[in-house]
């Protein structure tokens, strides 16, 4: 099945980051944006651990999951729970340098075995009616060959992969942590492109590096999506024109920034109680205004308010209170400087 139209734009999986709340605040944003959980690793699954690492809202939708493991049983599992708490996609890690997930055999260090992540992927398929994707990195190490790559392409295809999404830069196992493999390792994008030359009838979305829409747009035509990482998540705003310029949908207003930040704030109302540490909610918030006039003391606010014993859900007043009180100031000094003149 194809789901090309749907993978246009999306905001990778992060761990620690995309969140349930995450991306319930991306999805106020953007209605069309595909989101992505963090990477959720099988075997919590196998062991009936599905209510902590699958619950979600239903608003968050269209969302997919992302699964961590290299046990077809595990996974076939995994993606039949996955489908059964209403996902719209089912992706396998096959990316993810760190060393504890090497240690378990899955993430990139699958990208040695295209005949295992094949089978992988096969179970997957076989488990549900969900697309099912694969998200790699173009090599590991000194296996970075264009035709290894190719190689491993062909394997997803023959498993049964709907689409791939490629991180282009390749990953270092060993001597880079994690946070070094998303900046060392240069971008290689003419290899991407050159897979989809390859592989014209497998949809293929382009990761890393990508910081605006006009940058992901300028994909859209040679490749069937982009995939933004960790800029969608410190400047959120830059989704905010995704439905209308990305997916044509044209009759959707444009959000505003205060009516979303209220919105969350129900959100958070809804979900937060004594036992859970505010921040846990109003970390994602941080970038909202980035840019804007108040964007520091709104991010300030939000910090030290949400650490105080006892905070709850009007820590958001409190920051907006706080950023309109600072641009209002800020008006009435211009206009006095304005009548002086």
């Amino acid at each position: 099945m194809s789901i090309t139209a749907d993978l246009r734009l999306s905001v990778a999986p992060m761990m620690d980051w995309t969140d349930p709340a995450c991306r319930y605040l991306l999805r106020l944003i953007s209605r069309h944006t595909r989101l992505y959980t963090e990477m959720v690793p099988v075997q919590a699954l196998w062991h009936g651990r599905a209510e902590r690492f699958l619950a979600g809202h239903p608003a968050e939708a269209p969302v997919a999951v992302q699964l961590g493991g290299s046990d077809p049983t595990q996974l076939a599992h995994a993606t039949a729970l996955a489908e059964q708490w209403g996902y719209d996609e089912v992706n396998l890690n096959v990316g993810c340098p760190s060393s504890r997930v090497q240690s378990g055999r899955f993430g990139a260090c699958l990208m040695r075995e295209p005949e295992l992540v094949r089978e992988l992927v096969a179970a997957m398929r076989e488990a549900t009616k969900l697309p099912v994707t694969v998200k790699s990195r173009i090599g590991v190490d000194d296996d970075d060959r264009f035709d290894q790559l190719c190689r491993f392409t062909e394997q997803i295809i023959v498993g049964g992969a709907d689409a791939l999404i490629v991180h282009a830069r390749k990953a270092w196992l060993h001597g880079l942590s994690p946070k070094q493999n998303r900046d060392v390792p240069p971008l290689r994008y003419e290899t991407v492109a050159a897979l989809k030359h390859d592989f014209a009838d497998l949809p293929i979305v382009l990761n890393g590096g990508i910081r605006s829409l006009d940058r992901a747009a300028e994909w859209l035509g040679p490749l069937d999506g982009v995939m933004i990482g960790r800029e969608a998540y410190h400047n959120p705003w830059l989704l905010a024109e995704a439905d209308a310029r990305i997916f044509g949908d044209r009759e959707r207003p444009l959000p505003d920034r205060k009516t979303v930040a209220l919105a969350y704030r129900d959100y958070v109302a809804a979900h937060w109680h004594a036992r859970i540490p505010v921040t846990r909610f109003t970390r994602h918030l941080a970038g909202l205004f980035q840019g804007l006039p108040g964007a520091r003391v709104w991010r300030r606010t939000l910090s030290e308010a949400a650490g105080r014993k006892g905070a709850g859900p009007e820590v958001i007043d409190a920051a907006l209170a706080a950023r309109e009180s600072v641009i209002s100031t800020a008006d009435d000094v211009a206009g006095m400087a304005v009548s002086v003149r």
